[in-house]
């Protein structure tokens, strides 16, 4: 009998199994450790290809395609993540019952989540601080990748995203420069 996407990715999530998937928005698959699974969005500790972490990304349940479980190089890439001394978290950090809560949460513990708009924008992802999220929407204060913030946020349709991500490298390196938007370094 073949096993179902859901009881396939509940596997890979109770063993703490190397997965890898593909996804109708991008050309490529991904890489990484299935973290939680929300009734919409599951989270995954990345893999880059470099074979490091590289934060995490939440992608919508309903766009996994071509689920492998486990990976099979994953004796590879365990063994190397292994020599890097690198750590698999063992939970997520957020909560993934309902998008609202997915990015509050990550707006919480990370200082940028990024989010996607794969349906309506491809190509474009907006980076920056949860500023909140009411009424279907979430405003986000972008910082560019000049790593300047914008003077204020912008809103965005919940159900329009498609992923979000936070806690990578290239967020990472964004603060580093960009620092705290000045109205939150006042307010915080």
């Amino acid at each position: 009998m073949r096993k179902t996407r859901e009881s396939q990715l509940a596997l890979a999530r109770r063993e703490k199994l190397l997965v890898n998937f593909t996804r109708p928005f991008e050309q490529g698959s991904v890489l990484g450790y299935v973290l939680d699974i929300g009734p919409q969005f599951l989270v995954v500790a990345l893999v880059s290809d470099g074979i490091r972490l590289n934060g995490f990304q939440c992608f919508r349940l309903r766009d996994v395609r071509k689920l492998r479980v486990p990976h099979k190089y994953s004796a590879f890439v365990e063994v190397a993540l292994k020599k890097r001394r690198a750590r698999i978290p063992k939970e997520s950090p957020v909560a993934v019952g309902k998008l609202q809560n997915l990015l509050l949460s990550a707006g919480r513990k990370f200082p940028l989540v990024t989010i996607h708009r794969e349906q309506v924008d491809p190509d474009v992802c907006y980076i920056g601080r949860v500023v909140g999220v009411s009424k279907g929407f979430v405003s986000l204060l972008e910082i560019g990748p000049d790593a300047c913030w914008d003077a204020k946020p912008e809103r965005y349709r919940l159900s329009e995203i498609t992923r979000v991500d936070f806690g990578g490298q290239y967020e990472e390196a964004l603060y580093l420069v960009g620092g705290r938007p000045r109205k939150l370094a006042r307010s915080q």
